[in-house]
C-alpha cells in the first residue's frame, strides 16, 4: 500500500483510489475504434491502380533538371523571364494581402463577441468568414479568371478575398482575448462605443494584428506562385508551359527561384514577427 506523509513528518496509509466507473475504462476503446473505422473506411474509399512505369523517369528527369537548371532563363532581354515572373508573384502577393489586411477590420470587430454584443451581427460576420474560408485558392482564382480575365488582377483578387476568411477569424478572436478593463475605464468616464474602440482596443491589438498579416504574406506567396497554374499570373504560368513541354531544366531553375523567394520571405517575415512579440512582451 503506498503511503502519504503528514503534516508533522509521520507516515500514514494513503487514502484508496476510487475506482473508475464501467464507461471510463470503455471510452478509450471505444474512441479508438472509431478513429481506426473512420481511417480504414478513408483507405478503402481511395482508388489506387499502381504506379506508371513512367513515374521513375519523370521523377529523375525533375531531379535532374533541379541539379542542372537553365540559366540562362534567370534574365532574358527579351519575353518573360525568372526574375519578372518572380516579381509579379511578390506583387500578386504583396497587393493582395494589403487588400485583406484592410478589408478583414470590419469583420474582425464584427466577429468579436465582447465588443458586439447583438450576437445576431456578430454570428452573421463569423458566418461570412467561414463561407469565405471553404473556397479553396484555386476555385476562387477561376472565378476571378472568368469575371475579370486571366491574369495578375485575377490573382490579386483572389489572394486578396480568400485571406479575410482566416485573418478575420485570428483577429476576432485576438481581440476577444484582450483586456477589457482600460474599455471598461473609458466607458466609465463617458466614451462612445468608436471611442473606446480606437483608443482601448486598437493599441492593443496592433501587434497581433501585424503579427496575423506577415504571417499570411508568407502563405500568400506560396498561393501566388500556384495560381498561375490556372492563368491567375505569377511564376506558376512559365511553370506550367516547362512542364508541359518537359523542358525540365528550365522546370528546375523555376522551382529554385521558388524556394529562394520563400524562404527569404520566411526569414523576412519571422525576424519581423519576432520583434512585434518581444515589443507586445
Amino acid at each position: 500500500m503506498t503511503t502519504r506523509t503528514s503534516l508533522k513528518g509521520s507516515t500514514l496509509p494513503a487514502y484508496p483510489a476510487p475506482p473508475k466507473p464501467f464507461y471510463a475504462k470503455w471510452r478509450t476503446w471505444v474512441i479508438l475504434a472509431a478513429v481506426i473505422t473512420v481511417y480504414v473506411w478513408a483507405f478503402r474509399g481511395i482508388p489506387f491502380a499502381g504506379i506508371k512505369p513512367t513515374a521513375w523517369q519523370i521523377t529523375t528527369a525533375v531531379f535532374r533538371g533541379l541539379f542542372h537548371p537553365d540559366w540562362n532563363y534567370v534574365y532574358l532581354k527579351d519575353g518573360e523571364d525568372l526574375l519578372r515572373g518572380l516579381g509579379e508573384t511578390l506583387a500578386i502577393a504583396l497587393l493582395g494581402t494589403s487588400i485583406s489586411v484592410v478589408l478583414t477590420i470590419p469583420f474582425a470587430i464584427w466577429a468579436s463577441r465582447n465588443l458586439i454584443k447583438f450576437r445576431l451581427f456578430s454570428g452573421a460576420s463569423t458566418f461570412t468568414l467561414s463561407l469565405i474560408r471553404t473556397f479553396p485558392d484555386i476555385i476562387m482564382a477561376i472565378i476571378f479568371i472568368k469575371a475579370v480575365g486571366p491574369g495578375a488582377f485575377a490573382g490579386v483578387l483572389t489572394i486578396g478575398i480568400n485571406s479575410i476568411g482566416m485573418l478575420g477569424k485570428l483577429n476576432a478572436e485576438a481581440i476577444e482575448d484582450l483586456d477589457m478593463g482600460p474599455s471598461e475605464a473609458l466607458k466609465a468616464c463617458g466614451a462612445n462605443r468608436l471611442q473606446t474602440i480606437w483608443h482601448a482596443v486598437v493599441p492593443l491589438a496592433i501587434p497581433a494584428y501585424l503579427s496575423f498579416a506577415l504571417f499570411r504574406l508568407e502563405i500568400n506567396v506560396r498561393s501566388a506562385a500556384i495560381l498561375g497554374a490556372v492563368g491567375a499570373g505569377g511564376i506558376g504560368t512559365p511553370l506550367i508551359f516547362a512542364m508541359e513541354g518537359r523542358s525540365w531544366s528550365r522546370v528546375g531553375i523555376i522551382l529554385l527561384g521558388i524556394i529562394v523567394l520563400v524562404t527569404a520571405i520566411d526569414w523576412l517575415s519571422g525576424k519581423l514577427r519576432r520583434r512585434l512579440v518581444q515589443g507586445k512582451s
